[in-house]
């Protein structure tokens, strides 16, 4: 994810302070894992070094003295055309899961116990975003669907792999 681009949505929106664009950027982005404050105020120093967004004068107010951030033109016209060019789909040739399953094979060690350690590891994170889906508001459910999907293709793979594993084996021992 591309926090600068996501911060340039977020301040197209409205101007903004950066503890607002935290706050927002945690409640629909970055689920579990929250943007550091570090991050966000550096961010926005290199957009504004690169002239996307404005820092307005600090305001006084309860706490520390704050800056309003607002989205230039440039900001603007970057935004949208990253809004609007399409996701490349990026299945991966070059995964985690490949490599250690290969490596292993090559290393003559048991390849099928990995990827039954992995299959658990999946399915106990299955049933946590299942859960989060039944539970959570539109924002988490529809994250986790996007979750659930990828490791459905992962437990695939796993089971497709395993059912190759002797084939495998000797290309990679060739």
């Amino acid at each position: 994810m591309s926090v600068p681009l996501t911060l340039l949505g977020l301040l197209e929106r409205e101007p903004s302070h950066g503890y607002d664009l935290k706050r927002d950027y945690d409640t629909f982005f970055n689920r579990g894992k929250p943007l550091p404050y570090g991050q966000v105020y550096t961010t926005l120093g290199r957009l504004a070094r690169d002239g996307k967004v404005i820092a307005g004068e600090a305001e006084p107010g309860v706490g520390p003295e704050r800056k309003r951030y607002v989205i230039t033109e440039a900001g603007a016209t970057e935004f949208e055309t990253w809004l609007t060019e399409p996701v490349a789909p990026e299945p991966s040739l070059q995964t985690t899961l490949f490599t250690k399953v290969v490596l292993a094979l090559m290393l003559g060690r048991d390849a099928q116990q990995y990827l039954d350690t992995q299959r658990a590891a999946h399915l106990e994170r299955m049933h946590e975003l299942t859960k989060l889906r039944r539970n959570g508001p539109i924002v988490d459910a529809l994250l986790a669907d996007h979750g659930l999907f990828h490791l459905e293709a992962d437990l695939r793979w796993i089971e497709l792999t395993a059912a190759r594993m002797d084939t495998l084996a000797a290309a990679v021992r060739a």
